[in-house]
C-alpha cells in the first residue's frame, strides 16, 4: 500500500515533530496560567515570551510588538477593525479584490458601518500595480491592506513598493501574510509594514493560534474584551502550548528558509516541466517567478468542469491537493473570486487545481504524483492542445 501524498500545505501544514516536543510539556505538567504569579503561572509566562521573540525575529520583529490571536483571521479582523476604531472616523480602506475572506468579509462589515472601502484590480497574473494603488491614495486613505502571498495561486506582492507608496502617503500598511510567514523572508522594518497577520499552522505550527504584529505607536483598539491579556489588545488566558509551538515553528522556519525556498522551487519547477511537456492541455495560473517557492496553480484547458473528478481519482490513489482555497470549500461550486479578477470567464474560474509542497515532500513524491496525474488525465481524454494565449497565461 503507497503512503498517502500530501500536496495541499496551502490549507493547513502537518506539525513539524520537533514543534510538537517543543509542545508536550505544557500540555501535561506545565500547566499553569501565565497571568497567575506563583511558580507555574511564571513558568507559563516565560515560554509565552519565548515565543513571542521567536515569532518576532522570524519577521525582525521586537518582540513587545507580537500579539497572539487565535487565527490569522482574528489577526486580519483585529488589524483592520481596531486601525479603523482607533482613528474614531468611519475611515477609507484600499485593499485588493484577491484578499482573503478574512479581510473582504471585514470589509464589508466595516462598510456597512460607514467606512469607505476601495478594492484594486490586479492583473492577469494577480500583482497589483503600484500606479492603481498610488491613484487610489490620493483620496484621504486611512489604511491599506495588501497580501503577502496570494492563498489561490500563490501569487507574490511587490509589498516593498506598496508599503513605500502608502507610507509617504500617512496611512498605515496592513498585509495578510499568513501564505508568506515562513515561506518567503519577511521583514517589517525594511518593507515598512505596520499591521502584519501570522497564522502557525501554515508554517508547520499547530492550528488555533495566530499572530498580529503591530508596530510600535500604532493605535489599535480591541475587538476581545475581557482580562486585558497581550497588551489589553486581545483578552482570554493564552493558549500556552499552540503559542510555545508557533514559536517553535518560527524559529525553525528562520533557520531553515534559505533552503526550504531553493528546495521547494526545485521540486515546483519540476512539475511544471513534467507536465508542460506531457500534458499540452494545461497552463498555470499566476506569475510564474514571483509566486511562493512551493505553489503551483494549474488548468486543464477545455476541461475545467472535469477538475473534480481529477481531485477524486488523485485522492483514490492517495495523493491530496486541492480545487482552490480551502477557506472556499463551502463555496467550492462558484467560480473562484480571485480568478475572477484576474481576467478569467466562469468556466475556468472554476477549474483552478492547487498544488502545494511543504517541508517533507520529497523527490519522489514528485515523480509520483507527476505520473498519477497524468495517467489520470488520459483517462479522462484530456488531450486538446489549449490555445498559446492560454498556455503562456
Amino acid at each position: 500500500m503507497i503512503a498517502r501524498i500530501y500536496f495541499d500545505h496551502s490549507a493547513t501544514t502537518p506539525l513539524d515533530p520537533r514543534v510538537l516536543e517543543a509542545m508536550l510539556p505544557y500540555l501535561d505538567g506545565a500547566f499553569g496560567n501565565p497571568s497567575s504569579l506563583h511558580r507555574e503561572g511564571r513558568i507559563a509566562r516565560d515560554a509565552v515570551q519565548t515565543a513571542r521573540a521567536q515569532v518576532a525575529d522570524l519577521i525582525g520583529a521586537d518582540p513587545k510588538e507580537i500579539i497572539f490571536t487565535a487565527s490569522g483571521t482574528e489577526s486580519d479582523n483585529l488589524a483592520l477593525i481596531g486601525a479603523v476604531h482607533a482613528i474614531g472616523t468611519p475611515g477609507h480602506i484600499v485593499t485588493t479584490s484577491i484578499e482573503h475572506p478574512a479581510i473582504l468579509q471585514t470589509c464589508r462589515h466595516l462598510a456597512s458601518t460607514g467606512t469607505k472601502i476601495t478594492y484594486l484590480p490586479v492583473n492577469r497574473e494577480g500583482i497589483v500595480s503600484t500606479s492603481s494603488l498610488l491613484r487610489a491614495l490620493q483620496q484621504n486613505v486611512t489604511l491599506v491592506s495588501i497580501m503577502a502571498a496570494n492563498n489561490v495561486v500563490g501569487t507574490l506582492q511587490p509589498i516593498e513598493e506598496l508599503a513605500h507608496l502608502t507610507k509617504l502617503h500617512g496611512a498605515l500598511f496592513h498585509t495578510d501574510a499568513v501564505q508568506a510567514g515562513g515561506k518567503v523572508p519577511l521583514d517589517v522594518n525594511r518593507l515598512q509594514i505596520d499591521l502584519l497577520s501570522l497564522s502557525a499552522h501554515k508554517l508547520h505550527g499547530p492550528k488555533g493560534i495566530g499572530a498580529l504584529y503591530v508596530r510600535k505607536g500604532t493605535g489599535l483598539e480591541p475587538i476581545i474584551f475581557g482580562g486585558g491579556q497581550e497588551g489589553g489588545l486581545r483578552s482570554a488566558t493564552e493558549n500556552v502550548a499552540a503559542i510555545v509551538g508557533f514559536g517553535a515553528a518560527a524559529a525553525i522556519a528562520k533557520t531553515e528558509l534559505a533552503e526550504e525556498v531553493s528546495r521547494l522551487r526545485e521540486l515546483r519547477d519540476h512539475i511544471v516541466e513534467q507536465l508542460e511537456r506531457r500534458c499540452p492541455d494545461v497552463y498555470i495560473f499566476g506569475d510564474r517567478e514571483q509566486r511562493l517557492p512551493g505553489h503551483l496553480s494549474i488548468g486543464f484547458c477545455e476541461h475545467e468542469s472535469e477538475v473534480a473528478k481529477v481531485l477524486t481519482q488523485l485522492d483514490s490513489q492517495g495523493i491530496a491537493i486541492s480545487a482552490g482555497s480551502a477557506c472556499n470549500a463551502n463555496h467550492s461550486g462558484e467560480p473562484s473570486h480571485v480568478l475572477l479578477a484576474m481576467g478569467y470567464d466562469d468556466e475556468r474560474a472554476r477549474g483552478l487545481i492547487r498544488i502545494s509542497l511543504g517541508r517533507f515532500n520529497t523527490r519522489d513524491e514528485v515523480e509520483h504524483f507527476v505520473e498519477t496525474l497524468v495517467s489520470s488525465a488520459r483517462k479522462l481524454k484530456f488531450s486538446s492542445e489549449c490555445p498559446q494565449q492560454l498556455a503562456s497565461a
